[in-house]
């Protein structure tokens, strides 16, 4: 299995954050190895991508998509953050995480997402 950097998984972190997260800081849970999204290793022919530390090959994130959803594993962190003026947009104005929210909701579909910036975790 051939082993990517992380801006391998750059769109899908957009999908799954809203934001660009390439450049975002990581710190391992298991080494406590700190480095930016873009340097960890990422392996895409498994079910789902698989992250792992650069320094200690501990996975990190999982993600898998099955029926239009995108599941999210980030146990393998103790923190996942980027400064929150990066997801402000230029125009100064915030997005609401789901827009069609209410729309959806009127006509019987749900919206399974859910969009995190900063993640501590222990």
């Amino acid at each position: 299995m051939d082993a990517l950097d992380g801006n391998a998984i750059g769109g899908l972190l957009i999908d799954v954050f809203g934001a660009e997260m390439t450049a975002t800081a990581s710190i391992c849970g298991t080494c406590d190895a700190t480095r930016p999204v873009a340097e960890l290793v990422v392996y895409r022919q498994a079910p789902g991508t698989v992250v792992r530390c650069r320094t200690c090959s501990s996975v990190l994130m999982v993600f898998v998509k099955a029926h239009g959803v995108t599941g999210v594993d980030l146990s393998g962190l103790a923190s996942l953050s980027q400064p929150e003026s990066a997801l402000i947009p230029a125009d100064g104005k915030r997005q609401p995480c789901m827009p069609n929210e209410h729309a959806d909701k009127e006509q019987g579909r749900d919206q399974h997402v859910t969009r995190t910036v900063h993640v501590d975790v222990g």
